[in-house]
């Protein structure tokens, strides 16, 4: 189910909450609606309350947080590409196929997670950095700088797998369940409580309306920064399209 999907889900739920309370409170008897009974339900509200707006804060600040670390992961990505093309070109002529296998593999990357559509599933094993790795890893270096070269294209060929790995290990959200589960039964359960109160009116539906929206809204912002590529508000892929412009390969 994808983040735009869940977040009407989750809209409809907390609104339909508030209606319905609106609606319950004309079958409960006037005892149950007493002032006493009001300052405890507030009481009550007011702790759940409490602990969903913490638990949203905690979720925007933790989205935001892993949203620009795959940013600095990107970015250093694009710069060690770079770095691996300038050592591969300094080597001599010897790695053209590897820094075409470098371009190629890059422009696949590129392709699969900023064209337009979702990401694609797979990619061409020919285009990946094992292949790019065994092909430096096969060179011969004749003297002093071509093996010192070849040692440090091998070590920048493992930090851009490594840092690949963390860019696009995990495309899935990192948000369980259950946990938004219980946060979206706390939401209705305080809309309930105000719908339980509140006059039977258009504006008092229309804010109940706005509210929701805004908490639905508040949801779908930490699922898409949650997932960083492939939604809405994706990490950009300007790094990459940077270093692909920059590599000499062809």
């Amino acid at each position: 189910m994808n983040t735009m999907t869940t977040s009407w889900i989750i809209f409809a739920l907390v609104f339909a909450s508030a209606l319905v309370a609106m609606l319950a409170r004309k079958v409960l008897p006037e005892s149950d609606l007493s002032a006493e009974s009001k300052d405890v339900v507030r009481l009550s509200i007011a702790l759940i309350a409490t602990m969903a707006a913490l638990v949203l804060s905690l979720l925007i600040a933790s989205a935001k947080s892993g949203f620009d670390l795959r940013r600095s992961h990107l970015a250093e990505l694009a710069a060690d590409i770079v770095v691996l093309d300038h050592d591969l070109a300094h080597y001599g002529p010897e790695t053209k196929e590897a820094r075409a296998l470098l371009k190629r593999s890059v422009a696949a990357t590129v392709e699969r997670f900023w064209a337009n559509g979702p990401p694609s599933p797979v990619i061409n094993p020919a285009y990946s950095i094992e292949a790019l790795y065994s092909a430096v890893e096969a060179l011969s270096p004749q003297n002093d700088a071509q093996r010192t070269l070849r040692s440090e294209a091998l070590s920048t060929a493992r930090n851009v797998d490594r840092r690949r790995a963390l860019m696009f290990g995990n495309l899935g959200t990192s948000i369980p369940m259950p946990f938004l589960t219980i946060l979206v039964f706390w939401l209705c359960i305080i809309f309930a409580s105000f719908g339980l109160f509140a006059p039977r009116n258009a504006i008092v539906t229309v804010v109940f309306g706005i509210c929701a929206l805004s908490v639905s809204g508040a949801i779908f912002l930490i699922l898409e920064l949650d997932r960083a590529i492939g939604g809405l508000l994706q990490v950009t892929g300007a790094p990459l399209r940077a270093a692909l412009d920059q590599l000499g390969g062809n």
